[in-house]
Parts: C-alpha cells; structure tokens; sequence
C-alpha cells in the first residue's frame, strides 16, 4: 500500500467530477446550471457509497447515494455498458422532484464498478405549477412528473419512446437542452474512469480505494473525539407549511456524541404536514451532515467512509421523513432549519467551532410567457435571494453567500445576463445596509433588489422562510439577530402586494416593481467587544449607518 499513491488517485478521482462539472457549466443552456450552478457531480460505488464529488451544492451532493442505491436495488443485474438511468421520484431515494439525477453505470471487464453520476436542478419538471414548485400541492401527483428509475440509453442507444414521454410532460425545451450535456459529462466519466484503471490496475485501483475509505473514517473519527462525549438537544421553528401560513412547526434533535460516533435524533420532531413543506428521509441526512462538516476542520477525504462514524433517527410520517403521497417540493429548503437546529446542538459542545444562523432562503421564481423571445420560461432570482452567513468566533460572516444548503456553492446569476434571458430589468442589486447582525463578529451582510417585469401575464412563485422575526437569523454567544427577508409586489396602479413565504402570485402586469431584501446573517459575540476599528470600517464601507452603529455599537465613542 502506497498512500502517496492513493493520495494522487483521489485527487484523479476529485479531478473528473470536476471536468463533468466544467462540462456541465459550458453546456448546458439555463442560466440556473450554467451560471448558479445549481448542481453537483461524483463517482459512487455499486452500494451507492461516495467515492468523490464536487459539491457546489451540498443539500443535493449528499443525496445523490439514495439514488443510487435506489437505482441499483431496481435494475440488481439488468444493467449494461452504454446504459443511461433517470431518475427524480423523491419516494424511491429521490431528494426533490426538481433536481434529476443522470447516472451512468461504469464497468471494468463486463463487471459493474462504480457509478458516475450528476443531479441538476432543472427549470421545469411537469405538474401543476411552471418551474416545480406548487404551494397549493396536497400529494405528489400534484407537484411534478414522478420519475422512478428508468434508463433513457440502453446499451449505448437512445430510448426514443421513453425520452419522448418524458419530455411531453415538461414545459419547457430548455430542459431537454440542459438534460443532453447532464449524459454527455457522464460519458466523460466514464472514459477517463477506464483510462485511470487502465493505468493502475484494478487491483491496486481498489486497494487504493479502500485506503481511502478507512482514511476518511480515521479524519472523521478524530476530530469526533474531540468533542466533549454527551447528549445535547435543540429545537428550531419552521413557520408556513405551505396551507396555513400562520403554523409553527418544530425541528428537535438530540446529538449524541460518542468517543467515535455521532448519533442524530429527531424524535419529537412535527408529524408531516398537509402541503408541501416535507423533507424526504435523504434531505434530512444529507442537511445533517453538511451542517456537521461545515463545524469540523480538515475531515478529508470525504467519501463513503466518513459514513461508518455516523447514524440517524427520523421518525417516518414526520416532516423529515414523510410518507408517501406526501407532497415534498419544499423539502429541500428544510435544510435552513436542519442546518440550524445542528449549529445550536453542536454549540453547546464545541461553541467556537459554529457559526451562528445564516438567512433562511425566500427565493422567487418567476414564469410565464415572454412575447419578445417568443418562449415560455421559469427561472429563479437566486442573486436576489442569497443573504448572509453567520458569524463564527473569530470571524465576520460571508456577505451574499446564500442558503446554508448551498453551503456557498450557488452562485448569483449575472444581471445582465438574467435580463437577456428573461423579461426584467434590474434597477437595484446591492449589499443592503445595516442587515448584519450584530457582534463581537458580526454577520454578513444580506442583498436588496429592485427588478421591474417587462410582460403582462406573469407569475411569481415565492417559497421559503425569514419573513417573521423569530425566523431571521440568530445570534450567537450575545451576538444579535440578522434582518428578516422583505418582499412585495407594487403594480403599476400603484397597489403594493405582500406575499406570504409560500404564495404564488399573478398574474402580474407588464411594469409591476418586484422589491426584495434577503435578509443578514447572525452576529457572534457581544456587539460591544467589536473593535472601533471594524466598526469605523463598515461604516466607510457603507455596511452599517450612523444611526445603527450608534444603536449596536456606542457610536458616540469614535
């Protein structure tokens, strides 16, 4: 065993996730893909075990093995060289019916290796409402086209009658453009898979593996025995379920740190809702996870093996685990409030190596038919809901960097770009002012934005949280909340319309302002230990008002 050697194959390994990703970024036609990135890519085992990803979205990076275990229980031995699967169906390992998974099996001298594999989010996915989200959703049927496994090449050839009916049942032919480049980057996979083979030599090849798979328990291991052995328990509200927007939910964990183990525990937690706002039994893992490894420096490589440390409960007919038909279109956004309810566990073990909580996502997407372009089209305002993080010990938090789900990955679409492709104008796009919550390390700053509709006819379909004062951000160790998110509609009659956190609206007219405020990330510490030093700074920098700072701050102090 050589683990110079191995070291050099994962980073082989790390490298071709990364050319399907560049593949994905050049080819594919969404301003989504192409430029929010709004993907991930990897190569798993035959059980569905991680061998390496690139994770530019972490919530969906982690849910990919259910898939593929899912996808390799279906087929057992009916899967071939030139095989392609597609897959989506939240009830069969999927994580959200909008982000489809392409998989390619890969083989070594007609024997079943590995899996090279891709989930994208994409801009149409059938049901009842444009772009996927479907806030008046009861059960499945309702929000999308359930896609269980099924192979859209067989044996190298295009299953024509297949594509055909699924694409009869999407909206919008830009999916279909998008889905082409999702096959071709696996393909990739799985040519530079054979020639790294090739090279090495199975066996080695997996004996190298191997090694990196007990690597990455040992990282994961260590630093778990550095967190002092005990129980600690949170809990964290989730308001809206998508049919009455004034319910409060509750996400409760019981973290149980052993000498080399982790236990999560969301016994406790609110049985599944009515609407939509569910979380299929992958979210939860997956957000768990993220919101760990996001607290533990250096756990590295991070595959398969990592999992070994860790283990779950979520109780199904939960809103973390529902039963089926249960509608789940916001299920994945659940991971704002995972991801906190982890933090504040976790803080009370290790509480200079958590951040305090990031701004809850309230994102809009807007569709409908754009008569210049001559198209129908749905597409989301990331940039304009990316608020900030929060802050650590020792630091300030990221300012526009997103959902904690994201994990930083999900880039904002350029402005201009976004108009080309869309009907809007933007006339405001900015770090908005005195939305950081204050500290010792304040948060980051959250973004406002102004875009003005250039069609008549066009909806907007809002989903997410932040909207009430206990749903901003929280502080940390003193440290003060994060602004709440703002949104409202004013029409060109001058009436100004506020949606609720999950609401589609419209049709809106030609000449209607959307006007939203993603809110900041919380604060780290007492605001009166921050230096004058930074304080003097945000102000220069127009981060912070006079006003604010002499309120959080003791301004008169300068």
């Amino acid at each position: 065993m050589d683990p110079i050697a191995a070291a050099l194959m994962q980073k082989k390994l790390k490298s071709i996730t990364r050319q399907m990703a560049m593949a994905m970024m050049f080819s594919c036609r969404s301003l989504n893909l192409s430029e929010a990135r709004d993907f991930c890519t990897g190569i798993y085992g035959v059980d569905g075990g991680i061998w390496e990803q690139s994770e530019f979205i972490p919530i969906m990076a982690y849910t990919v093995p259910s898939s593929i275990k899912a996808i390799a229980q279906y087929y057992c031995d009916d899967l071939h060289p030139g095989d392609v699967i597609m897959h989506n169906d939240p009830f069969t390992g999927g994580n959200q019916a909008s982000d489809v998974k392409i998989v390619k099996p890969i083989f070594w001298e007609d024997k079943l290796i590995c899996f090279a594999a891709i989930n994208a989010h994409q801009a149409d996915v059938g049901g009842a409402v444009p772009g996927g989200y479907n806030p008046g959703a009861r059960e499945i049927w309702q929000e999308a086209l359930r896609i269980t496994p099924v192979k859209i090449y067989e044996q190298g050839r295009l299953r024509r009658d297949i594509w055909d009916l699924i694409f009869a049942n999407i909206r919008l032919p830009i999916v279909k453009e998008d889905i082409q480049p999702m096959v071709g980057a696996c393909q990739l996979a799985g040519r530079e898979l054979e020639q790294l083979i090739a090279g090495l030599g199975i066996n080695t090849f997996q004996t190298n593996l191997n090694y990196l798979f007990d690597s990455s328990e040992i990282s994961l291991k260590e630093k778990i025995a550095a967190i002092p052995a005990g129980e600690y328990t949170a809990s964290y509200p989730v308001f809206d379920d998508g049919v009455d927007p004034e319910r409060v939910m509750d996400i409760n964990l019981k973290l149980v740190v052993g000498h080399d183990s982790i236990h999560f525990d969301y016994t406790g937690t609110t049985e599944q809702t009515p609407g939509y706002v569910n979380a299929p039994y992958a979210v939860t893992l997956s957000g768990s996870l993220l919101a760990l490894l996001m607290c533990l420096k250096d756990i590295f490589p991070k595959n398969q093996g990592m999992m070994r440390a860790l283990s779950f409960t979520v109780p199904r007919g939960s809103i973390l685990n529902p039963e089926f038909p249960a509608a789940t279109g916001f299920g994945n956004h659940l991971t704002d409030q995972i991801g906190a309810v982890v933090m504040k566990a976790l803080f009370q073990a290790v509480p200079e190596q958590v951040t305090a909580g990031w701004n809850p996502l309230l994102c809009v997407m807007l569709s409908g038919y754009d008569a210049r372009r001559k198209r129908y089209f749905a597409d989301m305002l990331i940039n304009a809901c990316k608020g900030g993080s929060g802050a650590a010990w020792g630091h300030d938090g990221w300012s526009h960097l997103g959902l904690i789900g994201g994990g930083g990955g999900i880039t904002a679409q350029d402005p201009e770009l976004f108009e080309m492709e869309n009907p809007v104008i933007f006339h405001r796009f900015e770090l908005a002012r005195d939305s950081a919550g204050a500290g010792q390390y304040r948060g980051g700053l959250g973004v406002e934005t102004m875009v003005e509709i250039t069609e008549d006819n066009i909806y907007a379909n809002i989903f997410g949280d932040g909207l009430k004062k206990e749903a901003a951000a929280f502080g940390l160790a003193g440290g003060g909340q994060g602004s709440t998110n703002m949104l409202s509609l004013t029409l060109p009659s001058g009436e100004i319309i506020k949606p609720g956190s999950k609401d589609l609206v419209g049709p809106l007219p030609q000449g209607t302002i959307l006007h939203q405020l993603a809110g900041g990330g919380g604060g780290y510490g007492p605001p009166a230990k921050r230096s004058l030093k930074q304080v003097e700074h945000d102000l220069k920098a127009g981060y912070i008002s006079k006003e604010t700072a002499a309120k959080l701050y003791a301004l008169e102090m300068l």
